[in-house]
């Protein structure tokens, strides 16, 4: 097995020394993403159900670029800077996700980067093409 990165083209970039996903032995790693315009590169300022839909449309960007789909996600880690904001979020969560969810574990986080009021990654099934 071998393991291969990837940087999107069509979605946000990232914003430290890091690939975009990792792809190794059937799964893809996706980074981090926030709530991040891929068109500006600049964190988008709104409401928490606009903030929630970017970030998850960034992932579902990512993940079909790389000929994957949310249905494949396995694994969701959400960091919320206000745990307040969890049934925001959880309304927006369903417009990406079948009613098999995905295993899921949600935290507050104190800081996130560029001072993201969300951050989420994923871990999704993969077949090489």
């Amino acid at each position: 097995m071998t393991k291969r990165t990837f940087m999107t083209e069509k979605g946000p970039r990232s914003v430290g020394p890091y690939s975009t996903a990792t792809i190794y032995n059937g799964f893809v790693f996706v980074s981090g993403m926030g709530p991040i315009d891929p068109n500006t590169n600049k964190v988008i300022a709104s409401s928490v159900e606009e903030q929630a839909r970017t970030m998850f449309t960034n992932v579902k960007t990512v993940l079909e670029e790389l000929g994957s789909s949310m249905n494949d996600v396995l694994k969701v880690t959400l960091y919320l800077k206000d745990i307040q904001d969890f049934a925001l979020v959880n309304q927006i969560y369903k417009e990406f996700f079948d009613k098999d969810y995905p295993a899921r574990t949600t935290l507050q986080a104190g800081k996130l980067p560029l001072d993201f009021s969300m951050e989420v990654d994923v871990i999704a099934a993969y077949k090489e093409k």
